[in-house]
């Protein structure tokens, strides 16, 4: 938790978001996923300064429970002076014990984005799926929360004046907001309507545009044409030289016949097969591949996206 010190922006930890994104499609499977289709809804868990604390705290555990479907999960909730925002502990269950920041008991309009990363953990915790690390781990959590319907709450929590800034979360603002934006993609949510911090808004604009960039990559007929024309230009190295052409296959003789760096597709080829192209899927960030033949439509087995490309 980031309070009144600085906080880190832009996206840092992307590659671990994407790579969160595809564990979560191939541990839950396309069918588990599409069930979380509704987010939790603000009202679900608002909380006003009349409300009791602890009932209060404890009504809205329960609404997380039940978002993540989680029917035998109890959680019970306490407040304590501690240097971050909240713990779980991971215990066997059905009983979690979860403590929340003193500081939550002035600004409890947070509690539900403080119970919503912890209850991930304890969501994750059942489906056995973890990162390896501690930083890594947590930045899987909040991608889930995300993802799932329920991290919206933790970028609402993102506010920063001139004197003061509070964040939730291990992931930068705009990488909430490029997960969020993921999401909406896939079930056509609008959350631009559920936000009460300005801040947190304009980081999922930020977010929102970084994601349509995945999209716009070739091979995918939705590239740009300054992207179609880079790799025109890579895949005429790749076929000249009978392998890799793009910044994640080449190696360094062919950076130095011009391949471009840092492009997202590669190039492979094996005796007499013919040459293909290797490249993330928009939706679940897996990397498909397909035979270089001109247009060519792609579907992604892990997340069921149709794809249409320009090989």
């Amino acid at each position: 938790m980031a309070d009144d010190g600085p906080v880190e922006h832009g996206y840092p930890h992307l590659e671990t978001v994407r790579a969160a994104i595809t564990a979560l499609y191939r541990r839950l499977s396309y069918e588990t996923v599409r069930t979380f289709s509704t987010s939790v809804a603000p009202v679900d868990v608002a909380f006003c300064d009349t409300d009791d604390l602890h009932l209060g705290a404890q009504r809205v555990a329960r609404e997380l429970v039940r978002h993540y479907g989680l029917p035998d999960a109890r959680l019970i909730v306490s407040f304590r002076e501690m240097r971050h925002a909240a713990n779980v502990e991971l215990a066997a269950g059905p009983e979690y014990f979860v403590e929340l920041n003193d500081r939550f008991r002035t600004h409890r309009r947070d509690i539900g984005a403080a119970l919503a990363h912890e209850v991930t953990h304890v969501y994750l915790h059942r489906l056995d799926l973890s990162f390896p690390g501690m930083r890594d781990n947590e930045i899987l959590t909040d991608t889930v929360a995300t993802y799932l319907g329920a991290g919206w709450l933790l970028l609402d929590a993102f506010r920063q004046d001139g004197v003061s800034s509070q964040k939730l979360g291990y992931l930068t603002p705009e990488e909430f907001g490029y997960v969020l934006a993921k999401r909406s993609s896939v079930f056509g949510e609008d959350p631009s309507t559920w936000f009460t911090s300005a801040r947190g808004y304009e980081a999922y604009v930020a977010g929102a545009a970084r994601a349509r960039r995945d999209a716009q990559q070739p091979p995918l007929t939705a590239a740009g044409w300054a992207g179609r024309r880079r790799y025109a230009r890579d895949r005429r190295h790749a076929q000249d030289h009978g392998q890799g052409g793009g910044g994640a296959g080449g190696g360094d003789r062919d950076r130095a016949a011009g391949a471009t760096a840092g492009a997202p597709y590669s190039f492979t080829s094996a005796g007499a097969e013919p040459l293909r192209v290797s490249f993330p899927c928009p939706t679940c960030l897996q990397r498909i591949r397909v035979p270089v033949r001109g247009r060519v439509r792609a579907r992604c087995g892990l997340c069921r996206t149709v794809l249409e490309c320009d090989t």
